[in-house]
């Protein structure tokens, strides 16, 4: 059973499981099967914002639930329990609300959140580029000034939701005298012209939460969109993936939770040589390291999302959460894989395969495991 360190959080498991069972249960399967290029089901995505769990965590004066980090990392993991691109269609939206949420104006604030927060318009955090990566200060997109306007040139790629995005929190180098040539932050209305947006396709997991490649071509952005201070772009997407980390390592929480469950449930029905899998050691050993990695992953990302809660410092902790719990939930599909053996390979008779392409990307958004063994090597060694 998942441990709860907050009675709140019992609510954000019962409210997801419902919703999961009725509305997701039905048509995961369908979502992740359906033919290249994908589509972005916003239908889907419209009922996943009715329910309230797209703008989970946003404040309430803009539409949003106004729960916890620890609420929302609750949810983020029982949400992946049941169907982890159904998590990241959510997860996507509080990632690019959060810079708007953090550094935007007022104006800003109540034009683009409380739409978002219903899910009547899709946000996409706008900041990998084909040679920034893992280098994300490395940006190549610019913006410069011309009268009343930005005039924004630049490719993205990798963008979650950025081949359907309404609205971009874009991050650019302002070139402009007097203005320190670094990253900057802008918020694009994507139906602008010199837009164009492609879905990228044959994706290996998390197919129904569609990724993007977006070319900027002499776009005119108001200069009332810039977000912010001009030059401090890049603390704003690192303070912003800060938060997201823990939202990656709740995914794999639950990812780790439902291999281990699907694992267990196997491994007392399959009968081989004249008992069940469960009573070789070789399984039980298994089953008991999966437990193991499953409760220090939940207890890393609790501790993570409290201290965020408390307005403490957490860049480090969300760091441990993020490389243990993504690195957790690859152990676990791979273990629960072996145990399935043949039905686990064939996604005909499992969810295994489905879980271990799923998996796969938490060790490499919002920073690769490499990255975040940087970040806290740093961290420790300054």
């Amino acid at each position: 059973m998942p441990y709860n360190i907050d009675p709140k959080q019992e609510a954000a498991r019962e409210k997801a499981k419902e919703f999961c069972e009725k509305e997701v249960v039905p048509v995961a399967k369908d979502l992740d099967r359906r033919p290249e290029p994908q589509v972005f089901p916003k239908d889907f995505f419209k009922k996943l914002g009715d329910a309230g769990f797209i703008g989970y965590a946003f404040p309430k004066e803009y539409g949003g639930g106004g729960y916890s980090n620890l609420e929302y990392a609750t949810l983020m993991e029982e949400l992946a329990y049941y169907d982890p691109p159904t998590c990241l269609l959510a997860a996507v939206q509080e990632l690019a609300a959060y810079p708007i949420i953090a550094f935007g104006n007022e104006e800003q604030k109540k034009k683009y959140l409380p739409p978002a927060a219903k899910g009547e318009t899709v946000l996409s955090f706008v900041l990998t580029e084909p040679e920034a990566g893992s280098d994300a200060a490395n940006q190549k997109a610019s913006a410069v000034p011309e009268g009343d306007h930005y005039i924004l040139n630049g490719e993205k790629i990798f963008i979650m939701h950025g081949d359907v995005c309404d609205t971009g929190v874009v991050f650019c180098r302002i070139q402009e005298e007097g203005v320190r040539d670094k990253v900057s932050a802008i918020i694009v209305d994507m139906d602008s012209p010199g837009i164009e947006q492609k879905t990228l396709e044959y994706k290996m997991g998390m197919k129904a939460a569609t990724t993007g490649r977006i070319w900027f071509k002499d776009v005119k952005v108001p200069k009332q969109n810039l977000l912010g201070e001009p030059g401090k772009g890049f603390r704003y997407a690192m303070q912003t993936l800060d938060g997201a980390r823990i939202g990656v390592a709740a995914q794999g929480v639950g990812i780790c939770q439902r291999a281990l469950d699907e694992s267990i449930s196997y491994a007392k029905k399959r009968v081989q040589f004249g008992s069940p899998i469960a009573k070789l050691q070789a399984i039980q050993w298994k089953i008991a390291d999966m437990s193991t990695q499953v409760e220090a992953a939940r207890l890393l990302t609790y501790k993570a999302a409290v201290l965020q809660d408390e307005g403490k410092r957490f860049s480090l902790e969300a760091c441990h959460a993020k490389l243990f719990a993504s690195e957790a939930a690859h152990f676990c599909v791979d273990e629960a894989l072996q145990i399935h053996g043949g039905y686990g390979f064939i996604e005909e008779f499992s969810i295994i395969g489905k879980l271990y392409r799923d998996q796969r990307v938490t060790e490499i958004y919002e920073g690769t495991s490499e990255i975040q063994r940087l970040v806290i090597a740093s961290s420790l060694l300054r």
